[in-house]
């Protein structure tokens, strides 16, 4: 009887710790908005950074390569929305063909699971929107594979198809990134010894002689509560909690067995 009230003392302290957690994911900072973040740089090292929520925006020629990077923890999954407001219609030849690629911190370029990577804004569209989700984030990952891992995620933003007259002509561009925690379904055993994130002060020397005119390096890409590293999801709750479910099940049973297993008092015998 001792033992079942411990073991039913630890399960209802795993089912307020399961409750904790879920609350801290509900009031994860990263989904916070916010408009904090302008202009982007014009390669990987001169990126400019932004966080989970926020909107950045840059004022641009048709033409140019725009950057910006931003953290993915393991079991997220993030969705990068891009809108590219044109010119007045009037002032422009034909159609333009826009499009963003995400990269990780290897400059792999990631498949967008969902979303539309590849839009065309006809002659008459003031603006064109692009989407791309990316798969969730891995902790760890087979050396051939190409799965998402943690660390900075690179956003390139360009047009691809547009009159030549066309090259030049203002626009403005905005991205959003935002994400979704994906729980313990996504959970890996094993994690990275560190995230994948450039150091800093390396590409500010390596971009230009004039260190002061390069941009800075994407060193304070990092989530707002800091790396988990991969180590800890709800998986760990759940199997908690299965363990004692099982514990409990087994003092039950034995419970149950040595019960109905007592011997019957036999009549005395006779004569």
């Amino acid at each position: 009887m001792r033992i079942a009230t411990v073991l039913t003392g630890a399960l209802l302290a795993g089912a307020a710790l399961l409750g904790a957690a879920g609350s801290a994911v509900a009031d994860d900072p990263a989904d916070g908005g916010g408009d904090a973040r302008t202009g982007a740089g014009t390669g990987f090292r001169t990126a400019t950074p932004v966080r989970m929520g926020e909107r950045a925006t840059a004022d641009a020629s048709a033409g140019d390569y725009l950057y910006w990077v931003f953290p993915a923890d393991a079991g997220r999954r993030a969705t990068v929305k891009a809108t590219v407001t044109l010119p007045e219609s009037a002032t422009r030849q034909g159609a333009s063909t826009w499009r963003i690629d995400v990269h990780d911190g290897l400059r792999r370029r990631q498949d967008c699971q969902y979303g539309s990577r590849t839009r065309t804004a006809e002659a008459d569209d003031r603006s064109v929107t692009l989407s791309c989700t990316l798969r969730t984030v891995r902790g760890w990952a087979e050396p051939w594979s190409n799965d998402p891992l943690p660390g900075a995620y690179y956003i390139r933003l360009t047009v691809l198809d547009l009159k030549e007259r066309d090259l030049g002509l203002p626009v403005r561009a905005a991205v959003r990134v935002t994400s979704s925690d994906e729980g313990g379904g996504s959970a890996v055993d094993g994690a990275l010894a560190s995230p994948l994130v450039p150091h800093a002060g390396a590409a500010a020397a390596a971009e230009d002689e004039d260190a002061s005119a390069a941009k800075a390096p994407p060193a304070a890409v990092e989530p707002e509560g800091g790396w988990s590293s991969g180590w800890w999801s709800d998986r760990w709750l759940w199997t908690v909690a299965g363990g004692v479910l099982g514990a409990l099940a087994a003092i039950g049973g034995y419970s149950v067995t040595r019960g109905s297993g007592r011997p019957a008092h036999l009549p005395p015998p006779s004569g």
